[in-house]
C-alpha cells in the first residue's frame, strides 16, 4: 500500500535508512522500481529530503525504522517544519500489542513529533492506511507546506487489506484560503499609491507559492525597493537596481534603514521573525503594513499589521497587479541611493588584505559559477556572509535552515538538491563544525556519485558562537575553538571523493576551476582568517536601525 501511494503520488527518489521495524517495507521496496537513497544517519534522510522539496517543489519523502531511527529525524522534521517544507516521512513502529510496554526500540514518535509536524498519524488498522496516505500528501502539500508523518507498526506492515486509493482535493476541517479578500486588496491598493517610501519586504512564501514573477512585476512597475528574508533569497534578482539585500541582524544598512523609515510595508509570505525585527516596539514605527500569507497564525503574531491579507502569495499578488497605480517612489529611492553609497565599504575591508577570507570565498564562488546555480549552506558566520555576499537571480536556489538554524544541514540538502536537479551547479558552503555533524553522508555523494561541491569555511572556530563571545561576553572564548579538526583533504580521500585545499585567493581560484571540472564530489578546506566577524550587526534586542558597522581593520 506504501509503496502503491508513492506511485499514485508520482514520487520518483525517496531518502532512507532500513531497519528491524520496516523490513517489509524495504521487501516491497526491493521489488519495486522505486529510487532509494541509502544515506548513513537518518538526519542525513531528512536534510536531504528537504533539499530535495526546496529545489524541486515537489513533497520529500523519507523512511526510517523504530525507535533511533525515528527519533534521529527529529531534528530534521523540525527544520523542515521551520521554513514550511512539504515532507512524508514513513516511520516503522513496535507491533501493536507491543505499543506501551517499553518494547526492544520503541518510541512514541508521534507524541515526540506532534510540535514539530504539520499532522501526524499512528496507524492501529490497516484499513486506516489508503486514506491516511492520501491525506498525509494532501496536507503536507497544500496550503503552508510542512511536514507529515505517519507511524507504522510492524504487524500492520505484514498485513492485507483492500486498497482503494484517492487522491485527495479536500479534507474536512482543512480549507486553506487562497484568494485574499478582495476589499482588503482594494485596500492595499489604494496605500501603495499613496505610499510615499513603500519597501517590499518578502519571505520564503514568495518562493513556496511561485510568486517571484508577480513580486518582480510590482516592484518595478511601482519602482519600489525590495528587501528578502533570509529564506527568500533569490525571489528577486539579487542584480537589480531595487534590491536593497537581507534585513536585520546581519541585514544591509540600506535595507534596515529602509524598514525604520518607510512609510508603507509590504509583507508578503513573511514570519517577521525576531532576527528580522529586532527590538519589537521599535521596529518600522512609521509604517503602515500590509501582511499577505497564506498562514492566518501569522498575521499579527509578531507585529501590529493594518491591512491583513489571507491568502496565497501568488494570486494576492496578481490580484493586487491587476488593479494598481503606481506613486511617486522618486525621491525615496534617491534616499535609499545615498545610504547605499555612504556604506557600500562597510566590510569591504574583509577582501583587501592578501589573505583567504570568507566573503573572498563567496564572491569567487559566484564569479565562477553559472547565475543558476544552486547553494546550500550550514548555519554560522559563513551562511549569513552568503546571504550578503553571493548574487541570488532566482528563485529555489538557495537552501539553509532559516527558522532552526540547524548546523549539519547544508551537505545533506545539497545531495537532495543535485537529486532534484542533476544538470545544476550545486555548491555546499559549510562550516569547519557544521560540516562534522553529517560529514558521514560522504559516502552517500561518493556511493552515488553526486556531482556537489563543498567549500569549507575552515577557521578552526564555531565562529559566529565566538563573535558572539567576543562582543558581548568580554572576550571569553569557551569551549568554541576546534581543535580536534581532521584533515578534510584526507577525509574527502578516505571517503573516495576529491580533496583540495586553498589559503590564498589565488590557490581558492584554482581549487574552485579544479572543483568544477571534476566529476563527483569534491571537498575544497578554505582555510580563512579565524578571527574575522560578520558585519554589519545589530545587537540582540536593539532597533534595526542601530547597526554595528565593524572597522576596516577587521
Amino acid at each position: 500500500m506504501v509503496i502503491a501511494a508513492l506511485e499514485q503520488e508520482q514520487v520518483d527518489l525517496v531518502f532512507g535508512y532500513p531497519g528491524g521495524a520496516v523490513l517489509t517495507l524495504y521487501d516491497e521496496l526491493y521489488r519495486s522500481g522505486l529510487k532509494h537513497i541509502l544515506v548513513r544517519h537518518e538526519q542525513g534522510a531528512v536534510h536531504a529530503a528537504d533539499g530535495y522539496a526546496r529545489v524541486s517543489g515537489k513533497t520529500g519523502v523519507v523512511f526510517a525504522t523504530s525507535g533511533p531511527g525515528a527519533t534521529n529525524l527529529v531534528t530534521g522534521i523540525a527544520t523542515a517544519y521551520m521554513d514550511s517544507v512539504p515532507l512524508v516521512l514513513f516511520t516503522g513502529q513496535v507491533a501493536t500489542p507491543l505499543i506501551g510496554t517499553d518494547s526492544f526500540q520503541e518510541a512514541d514518535i508521534t507524541g515526540i513529533t506532534l510540535p514539530i509536524t504539520k499532522h501526524n498519524y499512528l496507524i492501529k488498522d490497516i484499513k486506516e492506511l489508503p486514506d491516511v496516505l492520501s491525506e498525509a500528501f494532501y496536507i503536507a502539500s497544500t496550503g503552508r507546506p510542512g511536514p507529515v508523518l505517519v507511524d507504522i507498526p510492524k504487524d500492520i506492515f505484514a498485513a492485507e487489506g483492500k486498497f482503494d486509493y484517492e487522491r485527495k482535493q479536500d479534507i474536512p476541517g482543512y480549507k486553506p484560503t487562497l484568494e485574499g479578500h478582495g476589499g482588503q486588496i482594494n485596500r492595499a491598493v489604494k496605500a501603495i499609491r499613496e505610499a510615499k517610501r513603500p519597501v517590499i519586504f518578502a519571505g520564503g512564501g514568495v518562493i513556496i507559492s511561485g510568486a517571484a514573477a508577480e513580486l518582480r512585476e510590482l516592484a518595478e512597475r511601482c519602482r519600489i525597493p525590495v528587501t528578502l528574508s533570509l529564506m527568500a533569497m533569490g525571489a528577486f534578482p539579487g542584480d537589480s537596481p531595487l534590491f536593497l539585500g537581507m534585513p536585520g541582524m546581519h541585514g544591509t544598512v540600506s535595507a534596515n534603514y529602509a524598514l525604520s523609515e518607510a512609510d508603507l510595508i509590504i509583507a508578503a509570505g513573511v514570519r517577521f521573525d525576531d532576527r528580522v525585527t529586532g527590538k519589537r516596539e521599535s521596529f518600522a514605527r512609521e509604517a503602515k503594513i500590509i501582511h499577505i500569507d497564506i498562514d492566518p497564525a501569522e498575521i499579527g503574531k509578531n507585529v501590529a499589521i493594518d491591512i491583513p491579507i489571507v491568502g496565497d502569495v501568488k494570486r494576492v499578488l496578481q490580484g493586487v497587479l491587476k488593479r494598481i497605480q503606481p506613486g511617486d517612489t522618486k525621491a525615496w529611492l534617491e534616499r535609499i541611493e545615498e545610504w547605499r553609497h555612504k556604506h557600500s565599504a562597510c566590510s569591504e575591508g574583509l577582501h583587501k588584505r592578501d589573505i583567504l577570507t570568507t566573503p573572498s570565498v563567496i564572491r569567487e564562488i559566484d564569479r565562477l559559477t553559472p547565475h543558476d546555480t544552486i547553494i546550500a549552506t550550514d548555519v554560522g558566520q559563513h551562511q549569513m556572509w552568503t546571504a550578503q555576499h553571493y548574487c541570488f537571480r532566482a528563485p529555489r536556489t538557495f537552501l539553509s535552515s532559516g527558522g532552526l538554524g540547524t548546523m549539519g544541514y547544508g551537505f545533506p540538502a545539497a545531495l537532495g538538491a543535485k537529486l532534484a536537479s542533476p544538470g545544476s551547479t550545486v555548491f555546499c558552503i559549510a562550516g569547519d563544525g557544521s560540516f562534522q555533524m553529517n560529514i558521514q553522508e560522504l559516502a552517500t555523494a561518493v556511493s552515488h556519485n553526486l556531482d556537489v561541491k563543498v567549500a569549507i569555511i575552515n577557521n578552526g572556530y564555531l565562529g559566529m558562537v565566538r563573535q558572539w563571545q567576543e562582543l558581548f561576553y568580554g572576550g571569553r572564548y569557551a569551549y568554541t575553538a576546534l581543535p580536534g579538526n581532521p584533515d578534510f583533504v584526507k577525509v574527502a580521500e578516505a571517503y573516495g571523493a576529491k580533496g583540495l585545499r586553498a589559503s590564498t585567493p589565488e590557490g581558492l581560484r584554482n581549487a574552485i576551476e579544479e572543483a568544477l571540472a571534476t566529476e563527483g564530489p569534491v571537498i575544497i578546506d578554505c582555510r580563512v582568517d579565524p578571527a574575522q566577524n560578520v558585519y554589519p550587526m545589530v545587537a540582540p534586542n536593539s532597533p534595526i536601525n542601530e547597526i554595528i558597522m565593524g572597522s576596516e581593520s577587521e
